[in-house]
């Protein structure tokens, strides 16, 4: 049984590889690898819930990415969420598009009878890009060690909206911005 859905947004290839290499020197060095085993895919959520009817919701999803385009993200900072889930991520530079993205979204998942969880609305949306999950408390210094040893700020684009469906993960659909279809 899902325990929820996601939209979230992908990297291009380049800033993709880049997150995966932090998960892998999580996951070489013991402290974390949740995300792998969950296959999951480097990214930043714009939208969870715990109920979606992604059926209903894939042509208003398709229309929605075909009006957005590719948009600049930079990781600038590195963090952690102070919740018993240990979870360590990179931030990225507020931008006005990843904010305008993340809230029209929210708008449109409105006008379909969606309602908003407080974690995403605009007021206290929290862009981020996980890197390792379940760190143990014991590891905590070594795994932000890691992290302060990317060369930051790490840049790239945002490509691709896709929808998953999880624990685990598993993609449903996902588009590129503009009007290229990726589906899976």
């Amino acid at each position: 049984m899902s325990e929820g859905y996601a939209i979230e947004l992908y990297f291009d290839p380049a800033l993709e590889n880049q997150v995966l290499k932090a998960w892998n020197v999580f996951a070489r060095r013991q402290i974390s690898t949740k995300l792998i085993n969950d296959e999951s895919r480097p990214h930043i959520t714009l939208f969870s819930t715990v109920f979606f009817d992604s059926t209903r919701l894939e042509s208003v999803i398709r229309n929605f990415v075909s009006k957005q385009e590719p948009l600049s993200i930079s990781f600038s900072a590195i963090g952690s969420f102070s919740s018993d889930s240990n979870v360590l991520f990179l931030s990225p530079t507020p931008s006005l598009s990843l904010l305008q993205l993340q809230s029209q979204l929210c708008d449109t998942m409105k006008k379909e009878g969606v309602e908003i969880p407080e974690d995403y609305r605009a007021d206290s949306w929290v862009p981020f890009c996980p890197v390792a999950l379940e760190v143990p408390k014991s590891r905590m210094a070594e795994a932000f060690s890691v992290l302060r040893d990317l060369k930051l700020p790490v840049n790239g684009y945002g490509m691709e909206i896709g929808l998953v469906e999880f624990s685990p993960v598993r993609e449903v659909f996902s588009f590129g911005l503009g009007n290229s279809t990726l589906e899976s």
